[in-house]
């Protein structure tokens, strides 16, 4: 089963918890057991999984993903100026994949997955490969 979602990033910087996006897609198509995948088509944003109960651990991951990667470095060559939006990219990932068991996200307790803007705001979009078994 193949799913695409669309979103629109409001900031140069941004993750967005669209864990409630897989699970409506994974109860849409009454999907009790397999796997998903997450995955992310463009070259300056990404996928995690990580904390979402409290919002500062996302500011500091974004604080400190611009720590090593800065906007603007005199080494960067890339045309496009945006370099450090490739490189927080590459770092993040562009995929996680998630159990599903009995209809649900196996996730930790405090663990969301989220869309890691790098490069906005923009019209992005991702796609849910949902394997079932």
């Amino acid at each position: 089963m193949f799913i695409t979602s669309s979103l629109q990033t409001n900031s140069r910087d941004e993750m967005i918890d669209i864990t409630h996006t897989v699970r409506k897609a994974l109860k849409d198509k009454n999907v009790k057991q397999g796997i998903v995948v997450i995955y992310c088509p463009h070259t300056t944003a990404g996928m995690t999984i990580n904390e979402n109960a409290d919002p500062d651990v996302v500011k500091d991951m974004l604080m400190r993903l611009d720590e090593v990667y800065p906007w603007d470095h005199p080494k960067y060559r890339h045309f496009e100026g945006n370099s450090a939006s490739h490189l927080k990219a590459t770092t993040v990932g562009s995929s996680v994949t998630v159990i599903v068991d009995n209809g649900e996200l196996i996730l930790g307790t405090w663990q969301g997955i989220y869309f890691c803007e790098f490069d906005g705001p923009r019209a992005r979009k991702y796609h849910m490969k949902i394997i079932e078994g």
